[in-house]
């Protein structure tokens, strides 16, 4: 009598214990979830040092300490890096795809992996990422061609 009262009872358990990787709806797990739109993470103090942290493990390889992407690595690939301290390299680029591009990798750039790092790092790091061009003054728009001619 107890031995199938035993049995009963892990199956019981075994039933409804949490899945360590519990899937969604769809059937994806919570790490395969689609980001949002912009960036959801706050930034800290806390946040920023463990992104500057990532960032000069991670990136600063190629793209640079400071972001400028002139590197010997990045020449040596023959890779022309956007200029991260120039207010403008990343004025038309919404945080979205710069997380994907983290993510996922684009062309020679490797993606990140979630077990390296976790999606609210990587938004910590766009973050970071970001700030490398405040207080650079924006350059001033060129003047048109025309515009410089005598008479004109």
């Amino acid at each position: 009598m107890l031995k199938p009262f035993l049995v009963l009872s892990a199956a019981v358990l075994f039933l409804i214990a949490p899945t360590p990787n519990p899937t969604l709806a769809s059937g994806r797990t919570a790490q395969d979830a689609p980001p949002p739109s912009t960036n959801p993470v706050k930034p800290t103090a806390a946040s920023q040092e463990k992104a500057k942290k990532l960032y000069a493990i991670d990136c600063a390889v190629c793209h640079g300490d400071n972001g400028n992407g002139k590197t010997d690595l990045a020449t040596s690939m023959g890779v022309t890096l956007a200029d991260w301290t120039d207010p403008k390299a990343l004025a038309n680029m919404p945080d979205q795809q710069l997380f994907d591009i983290i993510r996922k990798g684009k062309d020679k750039m490797p993606a990140e992996d979630a077990g390296r790092a976790k999606n609210d790092e990587i938004w910590g790091l766009i973050t970071y990422i970001r700030g490398m061009s405040k207080g650079q003054p924006a350059a001033p728009p060129a003047a048109p061609a025309d515009a410089t001619k005598p008479g004109n």
